[in-house]
């Protein structure tokens, strides 16, 4: 009988069903973000801001960052993990990712809840 330790991170399962879950949260946005642009119609900069001063359309658009990066975040982390061999670049790569996904997160928040 062979016993198998499993070591690693143990990605995998997990990993698969939240980029399938931000996706899903991605196409549920954009189908809103279409529903209320054609209900807006034609329009400037007021009706755009118009359509995310609801404080709504403003969650929906941070959860829509929020599942963007999240989703950025595991399919990068995949590409370093299998193509950045050194472990030390491999870290800076990974620490370089995540700063610049939660600087991004933290922008996106700024300017929402500026409006």
């Amino acid at each position: 009988m062979i016993n198998r330790i499993v070591v690693g991170a143990g990605y995998g399962l997990k990993d698969w069903i939240v980029q399938r879950a931000t996706a899903l949260i991605m196409a549920v946005y954009t189908l809103i973000l279409l529903v209320a642009l054609g209900a807006m119609g034609p329009g400037g900069y007021e009706a755009w801001r118009a359509i995310f001063a609801n404080g709504f359309m403003q969650f929906m658009t941070f959860l829509f960052f929020v599942s963007l990066f999240w989703h950025v975040w595991i399919g990068v982390r995949d590409i370093w993990m299998d193509y950045a061999k050194p472990d030390g670049l491999r870290l800076v790569l990974m620490i370089a990712t995540a700063a610049a996904l939660v600087g991004y997160a933290g922008w996106a928040a700024k300017i929402l809840w500026r409006l």
